[in-house]
């Protein structure tokens, strides 16, 4: 089993970074992704009138580099645990089962709640752990370094919470 060096990654990230401002003069970052699908799907089901919508003028909803991050995400993570063969397909991963019980659905309801509270965080940050986090301190942008502190804080919070309180 090869377990991917963090500090390689973290390497290639930063170069990653640096390619998209060099290329497209936009920084790395994914919750701008989940506004340009429900864009997509606002369009279907009104068409043309949601380019009067101001929000839709600053961010068009389109299919992009950035939208694609998405699905680079889920596509890069899936083939790293394989490649890595650390691969394995769960329900309920065993440090869930052994706080909360190896119910699915609680399981489901809880991540489902989790994404929500973080795409609204997110787009009320102004961005998300990737926009903030690694483009944003990469440009020592003072609101990134605050945000990218307070997700930290969070999650750390929450997970307290649901371990040693809810658990």
């Amino acid at each position: 089993m090869a377990i991917w060096s963090p500090y390689i990654a973290g390497v290639l990230i930063g170069i990653l970074v640096c390619f998209s401002f060099l290329l497209s003069d936009r920084p790395i970052g994914c919750s701008t992704a989940f506004v340009k699908t429900r864009g997509l799907i606002e369009k279907v089901l009104r068409g043309d009138r949601i380019h009067d919508i101001e929000y839709y003028r600053e961010i068009p909803p389109r299919i992009d580099w950035q939208f694609m991050i998405v699905p680079g995400i889920i596509i890069g993570a899936f083939l790293s645990s394989v490649l890595s063969g650390t691969f394995r397909f769960e329900f309920v991963p065993p440090l869930w089962a052994s706080t909360f019980g190896d119910t699915p659905v609680l399981r489901l309801i809880v991540a489902l709640a989790g994404g929500i509270f973080l795409g609204i965080g997110s787009r009320w940050a102004g961005g998300c752990t990737s926009g903030h986090g690694i483009s944003g301190t990469l440009q020592l942008s003072i609101s990134s370094i605050v945000s990218a502190t307070f997700f930290f804080v969070g999650g750390i919070a929450t997970a307290m919470v649901l371990v040693h309180v809810v658990g």
